[in-house]
């Protein structure tokens, strides 16, 4: 393989890992917290569709992306509500939160766009480090993403400084190792957790933005395909821990790339076995073939004053 070549594809690496980096950030906390957010999945769809709505209505992909994260609140509220107020089965209702999605979006996407459903949406813009887009070789096609990409970036790092050396990302590990401590201690187990989730639908919606108006510039029904919940496989491949759950997130980002870059090289190899590849590897993750996985004790698990 050229050098050419391989840079093309770490950039396809990292442009399809952005979408998984961006919702494993924010389902990493609410993890952490003690809620397993299934509906990572669906959250990511509604956003994906309000951000593609709302770009095309506006003309402006920065409002599209605004209301692509607003709009998704409900929804992760709704989440919230079930798995911790009502202590439901969080599995269950996430797996139905992303049926609703998927229903609701392919329902508004049919009655919004109708015939103009290939109409250009306006897309957000590129951008590159100063210095690193101008790099020979590897600087168009490494560095020059979209800028959301490095803003999820910078949200990464910042959310691992929060949680690593404020009270704040203190009391969210104890909601999920140790919840009846935290209620002891005087702190609301409920509110960190409600937080953690919105928090967590927040990134989603984020991440669907990036494939609707970031990546392709357009909407199309289920077009999320999974990403979702190949997000939550990298946590699990990641050990619950923020940097390897990034690199986990690369990684299925290039297994993904390489159903685009296999072919270009000449090498000839089953098209379905390619695009099963992100999940076989994320069903090694989850069947814990790699090696041993501590989960907070307390996910899933709903509290109790």
């Amino acid at each position: 393989m050229n050098v050419e070549l391989l840079a093309v594809f770490a950039g396809a690496s990292i442009r399809l890992a952005a979408p998984m980096l961006l919702a494993s950030t924010g389902e990493l906390i609410s993890e952490r917290a003690g809620v397993l957010n299934m509906s990572v999945e669906g959250m990511m769809l509604t956003g994906a569709f309000l951000g593609a709505t709302f770009s095309w209505l506006t003309g402006n992909p920065s409002i599209g992306l605004v209301c692509g994260m607003l709009g998704v609140i409900p929804l992760a509220l709704l989440q919230a509500f079930l798995s911790i107020t009502l202590r439901a089965n969080q599995i269950v209702t996430g797996i139905g939160i992303n049926i609703l999605a998927l229903g609701g979006t392919t329902l508004a996407y049919r009655e919004v766009f109708g015939s103009r459903s290939n109409a250009a949406i306006p897309g957000l813009s590129r951008w590159s480090p100063p210095g690193l887009g101008d790099l020979p070789v590897i600087g168009e096609p490494v560095f020059h993403q979209v800028w959301l990409l490095y803003a999820g970036l910078a949200v990464l790092i910042a959310t691992w400084i929060v949680m690593r050396r404020t009270s704040l990302g203190i009391a969210l590990h104890a909601a999920g190792v140790a919840p009846r401590a935290v209620d002891q201690s005087g702190l609301s187990v409920a509110r960190l957790r409600y937080g953690a989730v919105v928090f967590s639908g927040v990134m989603s919606a984020a991440a669907g933005c990036f494939i609707s108006i970031g990546d392709i510039h357009t909407f199309t029904e289920g077009m999320t395909n999974g990403t979702g919940y190949l997000a939550i496989a990298a946590i699990i491949f990641g050990n619950w821990k923020i940097g390897r759950t990034a690199l986990a997130c690369l990684l299925f980002g290039a297994a993904t790339a390489m159903q685009f870059q296999l072919p270009m090289l000449g090498i000839r190899v089953p098209t379905a076995l390619l695009i099963m590849l992100p999940y076989l590897l994320a069903l090694v993750a989850v069947a814990g073939l790699i090696g041993r996985q501590t989960a907070p004790p307390a996910l899933t698990q709903p509290f109790r004053r």
